[in-house]
């Protein structure tokens, strides 16, 4: 069975960091690339990040470019997120996801495999 798992949300403090973590079980995702999604109350789901499967090449939104950065260790099988600098416009459920392609897209229906997401709040 298939499973990605995220960690490491949580409430913080505007200027505030948070790193999350997402565990993938069940197969391996080395040649996937992976992406965090993020879901604000009443607002569409969101790309925010995304790494090819050799982690080369990455994409960030622009309203996290230059404050989140994106990494992967396939030996762990793991994603992170790291975020800083945070915002309370960053407020949102984290999602973690796989997609069925290699390399970046921006192109949420290339991504086949979700987490249940990770809750993130940053208070002003």
């Amino acid at each position: 069975q298939v499973q990605l798992v995220e960690s490491g949300g949580g409430l913080v403090q505007a200027g505030g960091s948070l790193r999350l973590s997402c565990l993938a079980s069940g197969r391996t995702f080395s040649r996937n690339a992976m992406g965090w999604f993020r879901q604000a109350p009443g607002k569409e789901r969101e790309i925010v990040a995304e790494i090819s499967y050799h982690g080369a090449n990455r994409y960030y939104a622009d309203s996290v470019k230059g404050r989140f950065t994106i990494s992967r260790d396939n030996a762990k099988n793991t994603v992170l997120l790291q975020m800083n600098s945070l915002e309370a416009d960053d407020t949102a459920v984290y999602y973690c996801a796989a997609s069925t392609n290699w390399g970046i897209s921006q192109n949420e229906h290339e991504y086949l495999y979700w987490g249940q997401g990770t809750r993130v709040a940053v208070s002003s």
